[in-house]
């Protein structure tokens, strides 16, 4: 039997096996909210889901400290995350996993000082991260950990002072990261495995981006573009 559980406002952790759904909607300030789901075809996503149909969590308010477990396979993470001064700290063990997290996609409240920890233990996950719209990551502190194979990595980075960090263990794994806004950017990679697949772009408008990527590993494709305003151009 699948159980759903609803949580709002302040946090305490929780606990959830084999299918189940959790059912996110906080508004406020300076809340520690703590999940963990341990099984598969888990969920956590927002409160206008209804039984096996999830939307987006919908996390309101500056100083939030949200930490996330899921353990096991073909579970996902789905949100929105609004307000400055976020501390996220995601981890994932298992295969097949979702993760789809948008910070501030319409431009409305804002996405500064965050501190995201992404910690990846497995093969063929699916991670898509969506930060700011108008360079409004300011200060941004991104660190991401994966260790598996045919995962895919999927970023994108509104810069304002944002750093992004990206250790990829693995084979046949694919990373897409753009970064734009109309300020500076710290970009570095450092990932070892074959068959690897990267599309990295740094165009930061008129801004000095910094970029560096260390890659151990045979085949693949590697795409680098970086554009401060100038001509377009592509791989």
């Amino acid at each position: 039997m699948n159980r759903y559980i609803l949580l709002s406002l302040l946090m305490i952790p929780v606990v959830s096996w084999a299918d189940n759904e959790i059912f996110v909607n906080q508004t406020g300030a300076n809340a520690n909210i703590d999940i963990e789901q341990l099984g598969s075809s888990n969920i956590i996503g927002g409160l206008e889901a209804v039984a096996g149909t999830m939307t987006a969590l919908d996390l309101d308010g500056s100083g939030l400290t949200l930490d996330i477990n899921q353990i096991g396979s073909s579970n996902k993470f789905l949100g929105d995350i609004l307000g400055d001064n976020i501390t996220g700290f995601f981890e994932f063990d298992g295969d097949s996993n979702i993760f789809e997290i948008q910070v501030d996609p319409d431009d409305t409240y804002g996405a500064n000082s965050g501190n995201y920890n992404i910690d990846i233990s497995g093969s063929t996950n699916e991670f898509e991260l969506n930060v700011g719209t108008s360079a409004l990551s300011d200060t941004l502190d991104l660190d991401w950990i994966i260790n598996g194979d045919e995962n895919l990595l999927d970023v994108d980075i509104n810069y304002d002072e944002a750093t992004n960090y990206v250790d990829i263990d693995g084979d046949s794994n694919t990373l897409d990261f753009t970064g734009t806004g109309a300020a500076s950017g710290y970009f570095y990679l450092d990932q070892a495995g074959n068959d690897r697949t990267f599309n990295v772009q740094q165009k930061s408008t008129l801004a000095s981006d910094w970029l560096k990527i260390q890659s151990v590993g045979s085949n693949g494709t590697v795409c680098v573009i970086q554009d401060d305003g100038g001509t377009s151009v592509s791989c």
